[in-house]
């Protein structure tokens, strides 16, 4: 039997929280779950692999006294505000299930007369509304999945910060953000952030086939956790590393699996100082691109087998699209 943990903190700060889910990551022992619930207040917050400016009005949002955070998993941006709940499930590769997980929310959704859903690659719905999107992360046999949980959130807030490009709404049938997006408490009245935490314990339980214990405290290196968030916050990891004046974009596709830029210098028929964005969940696969296509000739087959290249099994498919379309792009001329 997998044992049922919780853990839930009353920090805000975006950059503490983001550093205390690794700290919880690395505690994880195998053959036990937590549940972690955290809230951040007035964020945004994207993926691994994502362009801030692109994904978000950055000058704006911090003009308004918000926050820009960028976590480890990979997926697209999401705003933060105290009228919404995180979720973060950690396990070990044995114990780790997605689905088991998503249970969890589900059967919570029940226990307040909510009928949900799971939809699509990541999210949530009631009645076709989406009120949690979802990303994973893993680290060796450590393994994460969290997620948004929208109760009462500002939709006003999260239009004016989040730069969702009309691809992706097209593809969602949707003509914006607020068209797309739904607060829990339209189908729970009065629902609070209290009482989703106490109705997602009992859930984690009933799932789980026993209550869920307190995480102990003492397993967490809060201090660590304190100097990790240093790094969080700082505008290296923030922001991402800029696109060079001398870069072109060689690449602006949308997939089945997500969006993705690809820019970089071309010299003496090479490429150089290759830079990649993307809202894909596979995000390491993202993050081999620019070193795999770094000193690559600009020839599409050339550049097609470097994107095959740095593909392992499971994101074969992520690289045969890209390839392909490298290849389809400009016959044998240079891309």
């Amino acid at each position: 039997m997998t044992a049922a943990l919780w853990t839930r903190t009353a920090c805000t700060d975006p950059y503490r929280n983001l550093a205390r889910e690794e700290r919880l990551l690395q505690a994880v022992r195998p053959g036990e779950c937590i549940l972690y619930l955290w809230q951040n207040r007035h964020t945004v917050v994207i993926g691994r692999n994502q362009n801030a400016w692109r994904e978000c009005d950055v000058e704006g949002l911090e003009a308004d006294g918000g926050h820009l955070a960028r976590r480890l998993s990979g997926g697209g941006a999401v705003y933060h505000d105290l009228g919404n709940l995180n979720f973060t499930f950690l396990a070990c590769q044995g114990t780790y299930d997605v689905q088991r997980q998503l249970s969890v929310i589900v059967e919570a959704c029940r226990l307040l007369g909510i009928r949900a859903e799971v939809s699509g690659r990541n999210d949530l719905t009631v009645d076709g509304r989406k009120f949690s999107g979802n990303a994973f992360y893993r680290s060796g046999e450590q393994r994460y999945h969290h997620g948004t949980l929208l109760l009462d959130a500002d939709m006003g807030q999260m239009s004016r910060f989040l730069s969702v490009s009309p691809d992706k709404l097209q593809g969602k049938g949707v003509s914006s953000v607020r068209a797309r997006v739904v607060n829990l408490n339209e189908f729970c009245p009065g629902l609070t952030v209290e009482r989703m935490c106490e109705t997602l314990r009992e859930a984690f339980g009933t799932v789980y086939g026993a209550p869920a214990e307190p995480f102990p405290a003492a397993r967490l290196d809060e201090r660590a956790a304190e100097e990790r968030a240093a790094f969080y916050a700082s505008d290296g990891w923030r922001y991402g590393p800029p696109v060079l004046r001398a870069a072109r974009l060689m690449v602006s596709e949308r997939f089945g699996w997500g969006d993705l830029q690809l820019y970089a210098e071309v010299q003496d028929g090479r490429l150089r100082e290759v830079r990649a964005f993307s809202d894909a969940m596979d995000c390491d696969f993202i993050s081999r691109l620019p070193q795999a296509l770094t000193g690559a000739r600009s020839e599409p087959a050339a550049l097609a087998a470097a994107v095959r290249g740095a593909a392992d099994e499971a994101c074969a498919d992520l690289a045969e699209d890209l390839a392909r379309l490298l290849l389809a792009a400009r016959g044998d001329a240079p891309v």
